[in-house]
């Protein structure tokens, strides 16, 4: 299977979300498709759970690397974010001191996700393009969300926060006053 670097231009990392080679790579489409979360399944929680721990571990491999060549990782967060309790997880699991290794990847994400799994991945990195003072960006990677999925609602809801002009600390203080609902409904005590 293909392994997977990051843009070499660090300075122009985000000059494009056009997919990638990888996306189209039979072996890793497959691979992402292993990992879909059925919301009828008997094992919903467990399966929430692993795509948590995923994002987890992916962030942690970007931070201490700033990239991630371990391709059943990447293919478990794009897959298990088909599930919108792990796709709501990821939204709130920055913060400030780490929302540019999160900008990276989840850019990277959106360039390697197959199609049909390019929504909820773009729709996080809008989140924090827009968080980051990118509005331009922001709504460019919604676009590339409603491409994939033109009725993914975190999309359609997210470009009309956006495009009201809802000032980025307020969505980011709504944020983090829903992650740990997230969390508490992933991981129960």
């Amino acid at each position: 299977m293909t392994t997977c670097t990051p843009a070499d231009d660090r300075g122009n990392i985000f000059a494009s979300l056009d997919s990638i080679e990888l996306a189209f790579d039979s072996d890793f489409i497959e691979s992402v498709s292993h990992f879909f979360v059925d919301s009828d399944s008997l094992d919903l929680n467990s399966m929430q759970q692993d795509g948590a721990n995923a994002i987890i571990d992916l962030a942690l491999e970007y931070e201490i690397n700033g990239s991630c060549d371990d391709v059943d990782l990447l293919s478990q967060v794009i897959g298990r974010l088909s599930d919108i309790q792990v796709r709501d997880f990821a939204l709130g699991s920055h913060n400030e001191e780490n929302l540019s290794t999160y900008l990276a990847m989840w850019h990277y994400l959106t360039i390697i996700s197959p199609i049909g799994f390019i929504a909820p991945v773009a729709s996080l990195f809008a989140a924090l393009a827009y968080e980051n003072g990118s509005t331009p960006l922001a709504l460019q990677a919604l676009d590339r969300a409603l491409e994939d999925d033109p009725s993914y609602s975190l999309a359609i809801l997210l470009r009309r926060v956006f495009k009201a002009g809802w000032p980025p600390r307020s969505f980011s203080a709504m944020r983090s006053e829903l992650h740990p609902r997230i969390v508490a409904t992933i991981f129960p005590s």
